[in-house]
């Protein structure tokens, strides 16, 4: 049975490396335009929302047809708040409000590279399993982690010495968070205020479709990436 379902695109207005991140122009839109789209396209949402602290980034996501019901307080957009508290701030009003879906998703604002059939994919991998709490996208590194090498005493060492004569190809794939969303069931992650808890289903993404964005050269890459695997043109009539 399919369940009602809220996207919550996090893009506060501080971004310290990258200044003005969320709406910096990027392939000619503003980069959370993109996230909106993908959302939008995946077909898995009854509403799509921004949560910010910034008047600003809340008029450009009204502008590409995202809700923002309010702005997030100085307390969940400073430096050293997180992602789960930006969650629960947003999960919280819409309980608060008897509006509280069962699932939700936030999806971050430069996941310009994702394909919108990701999302339909860990929405689909959550509803599959009553026992999985979340779905989160995850990102295959690109060398064995059990072939990393240290630096002791000047020298180079290996971390994991019970593996330095293991082929590669015979040891397990290690996975990173991609950084790109996470599927909750809202009512664990109230009771969690987590992600990426023991009942987590991963959905491995490849690299073509994720480009950490922390620095001018990483924008520029991404842009690049974007002109090579840039998603199939996608609806564009606002979110309900």
């Amino acid at each position: 049975m399919k369940s009602e379902a809220l996207c919550i695109i996090p893009a506060r207005g501080g971004s310290k490396r990258i200044p003005r991140k969320n709406i910096r122009p990027f392939c000619g839109r503003p980069m959370l335009a993109w996230a909106v789209d993908h959302a939008r396209a995946s077909g898995c949402f009854e509403k799509i929302m921004v949560s910010t602290d910034d008047p600003e980034i809340a008029q450009a996501a009204r502008d590409c047809g995202a809700e923002v019901p309010f702005l997030r307080k100085a307390e969940t957009a400073g430096d050293h708040a997180t992602t789960a508290d930006a969650l629960t701030e947003v999960l919280l009003a819409y309980q608060d409000q008897g509006r509280l879906p069962a699932l939700a998703c936030c999806l971050y604002p430069t996941s310009a590279l994702l394909s919108p059939d990701r999302l339909r994919e860990g929405k689909d991998r959550l509803e599959s399993d009553p026992e999985l709490e979340c779905a989160a996208s995850v990102l295959p590194y690109p060398h064995p982690v059990q072939r990393a090498l240290v630096i002791r005493g000047g020298l180079l060492a290996w971390l994991h010495p019970e593996y330095a004569l293991t082929r590669t190809q015979d040891l397990e794939p290690a996975f990173h968070d991609a950084g790109q969303f996470y599927w909750f069931r809202t009512a664990a992650f109230l009771a969690s205020r987590r992600l990426l808890g023991p009942h987590t289903a991963p959905v491995p993404l490849g690299h073509g479709e994720v480009c950490d964005i922390d620095t001018e050269a990483d924008w520029v890459r991404a842009e690049r990436m974007f002109s090579i695997c840039r998603p199939a043109p996608l609806n564009q009539e606002p979110a309900s």
